[in-house]
């Protein structure tokens, strides 16, 4: 497949040359060995993708950058022959040259994408990028943990030091036995379903079917609830409404225990409404996705609790671990991956099981959220955890949405607009893009039409007009 050349702007060219390097971005000069500039692609591999541009000088005490590309697309041969028997081209690695009026050379863009697998640089090492900076991995506990990070192995099929009949002999798996599958010997068919192996219990027949599985696995497996009566962005503790709640127990009551004391903890925030005070909303189908998946899938081989933070504006749900294998913040409502695949699949197997609609919860928060007129959750990727940020904050009308959009974006289409303004159909769409035509806010951008029609804001609007509508 030939590597493309691309032309681009000088402003393109500026943003290169201006941004700094962080967890997704790097720029290195053509001086550096191929090899080495390996170790860079394999730390974005590990992580969470980013973009490397090769071709870049950085001159003197404050570090200048200089355009000094490629002087052709033969003189980058020796790079692409290395980066290819590592990194080859396809849907995880892209490579393109960069070329820009006035500037000598060709930039090779390294476009990289988390990938599924573990990518080693040359000499067979592992990278994973913390921050701006590329971090081997080096030792077998770090090595471990990008395994289980990348989803290649799990933490739940980890043996306890415990005897099988932990689960065996339980209250919960004689429940479970007797209301699902009553044919069967409780320890026969945990053997069968690999949750006990070598007369010891997996972590996750202990998380399963243990009657406490917090005395097997301590600090792997407890929720914690806080309150916190304050909008700051943090908690603190003068904040405090009571001490934080510990929610405990083999997982499928653990889940329904969170949900509801984190519901009835919601119950008891107020606002200044209409009628006086009001209880806050939020859809209970969202705080129950959300925290069914921090719960199911988070990772156990991280020692620390879940913990459900309860603001005045806001609920965080926070669970250990980074996102499994290729699964991003972008990508994670529609891609699937079970870090453990064991829980999801038995869990699914309980009656009015919490994961009813496996690989569709958050899916189902986002739509109960937008159901009820309130922001989609927002979620954000921690160095070792996840959080999940369940807003109290209204959407906005479909025109607000719109001219939000086109502050960043130069233009927009009708089917775009439906999506970040949550309207289904394709004429209510073109009769708000018509009310703020009419207005005068937007215009058609010339030469689109019919289905390719697309709007930009009109010049010089100094102040934007009251665009709330009834929804």
């Amino acid at each position: 497949m030939p590597i493309t050349v691309e032309q681009i702007a000088p402003v393109q060219r500026d943003i290169i040359l201006t941004k700094e390097e962080d967890h997704f971005f790097d720029i290195k000069s053509l001086d550096i060995r191929p090899a080495d500039l390996t170790h860079d692609i394999s730390s974005l591999a590990n992580s969470d993708g980013g973009e490397l541009y090769i071709g870049i000088d950085e001159v003197g005490p404050h570090k200048r950058r200089i355009w000094r590309g490629f002087a052709n697309q033969e003189a980058a041969n020796a790079h692409l022959q290395v980066f290819e028997n590592l990194f080859p081209l396809g849907r995880d690695f892209q490579y393109t040259f960069l070329r820009c009026t006035g500037e000598p050379g060709l930039i090779l863009q390294v476009q990289i994408h988390k990938t599924k697998d573990i990518k080693k640089a040359t000499k067979g090492i592992p990278y994973i990028r913390r921050g701006a900076q590329k971090v081997q991995v080096t030792t077998s506990q770090a090595l471990k943990q990008l395994e289980y990070n990348k989803g290649l192995t799990s933490f739940e099929t980890d043996l306890v030091n415990q005897p099988a009949t932990i689960i065996s002999n339980s209250a919960p798996v004689i429940e479970f036995m007797l209301r699902v599958v009553p044919t069967a010997e409780p320890e026969a068919w945990l053997r069968k379903q690999q949750l006990i192996v070598d007369d010891r219990p997996t972590v996750a027949g202990v998380l399963l079917f243990s009657e406490e599985p917090q005395a097997a696995l301590p600090k792997r497996c407890g929720i914690k609830v806080y309150r916190y009566k304050t909008k700051e962005p943090a908690g603190f503790r003068e904040a405090l409404a009571f001490d934080p709640l510990t929610v405990e127990g083999w997982v499928y009551r653990q889940i329904s225990e969170a949900v509801n004391e984190t519901i009835r903890v919601i119950e008891e925030i107020k606002k200044l409404g209409e009628a006086g005070l009001e209880t806050i909303r939020y859809p209970s189908e969202a705080i129950h996705e959300i925290i069914t998946n921090a719960v199911i899938h988070r990772d156990y081989s991280v020692a620390d609790d879940i913990h459900i933070r309860v603001f005045d504006n806001r609920i965080e749900v926070e669970s250990p671990g980074r996102l499994p294998a290729h699964v991003t913040v972008k990508n994670i409502l529609d891609e699937r991956f079970a870090r453990n695949g064991a829980i999801v699949r038995i869990l699914n197997k309980f009656p009015n099981p919490p994961n009813k609609d496996v690989g569709e919860g958050l899916n189902t928060a986002f739509a109960a959220m937008q159901k009820l007129g309130l922001k989609e959750p927002l979620i954000v990727e921690k160095e070792n955890s996840l959080l999940v940020l369940i807003r109290h904050e209204p959407l906005a009308s479909p025109e607000q949405a719109i001219l939000d959009h086109l502050d960043s974006h130069p233009s927009i289409k009708n089917s775009e607009a439906r999506k970040i303004c949550h309207v289904s159909a394709d004429y209510n769409m073109k009769a708000i893009f018509q009310r703020l035509v009419e207005r005068g806010i937007i215009e058609k951008v010339p030469g689109t039409r019919t289905g390719g029609t697309r709007y930009r804001k009109v010049p010089n609007i100094a102040t934007r007009p009251d665009t709330t509508v009834e929804r």
